[in-house]
């Protein structure tokens, strides 16, 4: 081999792993495609080229260069199978030149795209060089081509899984809120916004069959004909869902009213009532998956509103026990479920509800590596009412406790958004700072709560600077923040009402001062420990008598 051929395979070489390098780069299927034709076109000075993707057993052109409108029109027509680029006649259709030539992109046996080059621009054949040269390029792009489609179909499947899954998260949302409504108005009214709110639809109506006949629940169609429709064509014995097609061949009159989904709403069997549905704004067609969501959505509401019908002196005289039920679920839900673990601090936290629901709350939320956010609250009031301003207080701190405001204004912002959201005299203590872990630095704000108690070296330090309690009126006076160090063997006992005023069985309170002496006897010991024995300090005193509200402690201690 002399000195320029050495040179030219050099080149080669070097090109080969550019080209490699520049295509393995990113995971779009245009721009590899692109490139390739490109880089093949470039390197035999060829005028016009296509690459042509296999899309289920079909060639798709894709990509081409030089090839003119109105052969690549032409080309979309055809029926482009791998003996298609044979070049028999199909040198003239493909608008290449005479002297072209085709290579396939092959992946474990099977085509993934064919490249057709036209001729060069010296007007020379294609050399055998030539074509081995461009059969390793192609060698060299089928990973690249074979990963862009796999990683595409991941995406649509994984797009089509997070549809699935927001889907089944909206229908296990949706069967808690139809449990609350006791009305079949307000049942349907939620079918509704969230068949809405998920498919885009503006035309619907939901009727459901009584013993005196059709009622209609919600409806933006003419219900005067359509309950006729419902008589005539006895739609109250269909079993399954009927689209576009099926209403086209068999229910011309729902043509008439612009319905283009009907669905079923059944029990055990039986149809008790049924969703229509019109033309959906995006002009999408009714998928199964989309129809299967109304289904399921249908079978909650006509299950709650059959229930409702069936067992409404039932539902009464267990109103309040299913209030303070869905109560529990919703404080056990708020609350957090591990504690993060610091370097510098131990940290233990409890919740032991009462038979009563209230509005005890506690949360740790970790702002970065170095930072977590602590905060304790007791919801005035007990029941659902409390327990909703309770998930209300949670929702407004974890998306303003993100958001980097300085402590004594987001206590400010919380205190406005509360009561804008509180009527009939609720409110809400509220203890929150944020713990530094290297620093060892706490800053807080105390919004009316029972004050924390830090103990140090046998003596206790309140920490009640802050402001007025959440909710009773709009921020006016400023809260205000303070910073305290923590030394080694410090400790912070965080606590709400149920602790201070447990009553034994003579109507007695454990009252703060007993809780101050005891954490004061306590504080040498761990955090856990701390935590426990002040509760069993509280079992104690109580033997025999009801817990009448929650009890929620919070316990830190400087290593």
């Amino acid at each position: 081999m002399n000195d320029t051929e050495n040179i030219k395979v050099r080149r080669n070489l070097t090109a080969l792993v550019e080209f490699s390098r520049i295509i393995n780069s990113s995971t779009d299927l245009d721009f590899i495609v692109n490139n390739i034709l490109l880089t093949c076109m470039g390197k035999f000075l060829a005028t016009k080229g296509l690459f042509a993707l296999n899309v289920n057993g079909l060639f798709k052109v894709r990509s081409s260069k030089g090839v003119s409108a109105e052969v690549l029109d032409r080309l979309s027509s055809r029926e482009m199978k791998e003996d298609f680029f044979e070049y028999g006649e199909t040198k003239s259709d493909l608008g290449l030149g005479e002297l072209c030539v085709s290579e396939k992109v092959i992946s474990s046996g099977r085509a993934l795209g064919i490249i057709c080059l036209g001729e060069k621009l010296n007007k020379t054949m294609y050399s055998e060089d030539d074509r081995e040269f461009l059969r390793t390029i192609l060698n060299i792009s089928s990973t690249a081509i074979q990963n862009s489609i796999v990683i595409n179909e991941l995406k649509k499947v994984n797009r089509v899984l997070d549809s699935r899954l927001h889907r089944l998260n909206s229908l296990f949302e949706l069967s808690k809120e139809f449990a609350l409504f006791s009305e079949s108005s307000r049942v349907a009214r939620l079918l509704v916004y969230s068949v809405i709110g998920q498919l885009f639809v503006s035309r619907f109506a939901v009727i459901t069959f009584e013993d005196s006949g059709p009622d209609v629940l919600e409806s933006k169609i003419d219900n005067e004909r359509l309950l006729k429709i419902i008589a005539d064509r006895n739609l109250q014995k269909l079993e399954s869902a009927i689209t576009g097609e099926g209403i086209s061949a068999k229910y011309k009159e729902l043509e008439s009213l612009e319905i283009q989904l009907v669905v079923p709403m059944q029990i055990q069997g039986e149809t008790r009532g049924l969703i229509f549905l019109g033309k959906r704004i995006n002009n999408h067609e009714y998928s199964e998956a989309d129809i299967e969501y109304v289904y399921s959505v249908g079978s909650l509401a006509i299950i709650s509103i059959e229930n409702k019908r069936l067992f409404q002196e039932a539902l009464e005289k267990k109103k309040m026990e299913d209030e303070l039920d869905i109560a529990r679920d919703i404080q056990k839900n708020l609350l957090p479920h591990d504690i993060p673990e610091l370097n510098n601090f131990e940290i233990s936290a409890i919740n032991v509800s009462s038979k009563q629901v209230g509005g005890d709350y506690y949360d740790l939320i970790r702002l970065d590596d170095n930072n977590l956010c602590l905060s304790i609250a007791d919801v005035s009031g007990k029941g659902v009412p409390a327990a909703l301003l309770m998930a209300n207080l949670q929702a407004f701190l974890k998306t303003i406790v993100r958001h980097g405001i300085e402590l004594d204004e987001a206590t400010a912002l919380i205190n406005d958004l509360v009561s804008e959201n509180t009527s009939d005299g609720k409110f809400i203590t509220f203890f929150w700072g944020v713990l530094n872990d290297d620093a060892r630095k706490f800053r807080y704000v105390n919004a009316g709560h029972n004050p924390p108690l830090l103990i140090r070296n046998g003596e206790i330090i309140k920490l009640n600077i802050g402001g007025i309690v959440l909710g009773v009126m709009k921020t006016v006076t400023p809260y205000e923040s303070r910073e305290i160090s923590l030394q080694k063997e410090d400790v912070i006992v965080m606590f709400t009402d149920g602790v201070s005023e447990a009553m034994n069985t003579k109507g007695e309170e454990f009252s703060d001062e007993r809780l101050e002496n005891t954490a004061k006897r306590i504080s040498h010991k761990s955090s856990p420990e701390i935590l426990q024995d002040i509760r069993q300090e509280v079992i104690n005193y109580t033997a025999g008598a009801l817990q009448s509200d929650d009890i929620t402690l919070m316990v830190i201690k400087a290593k």
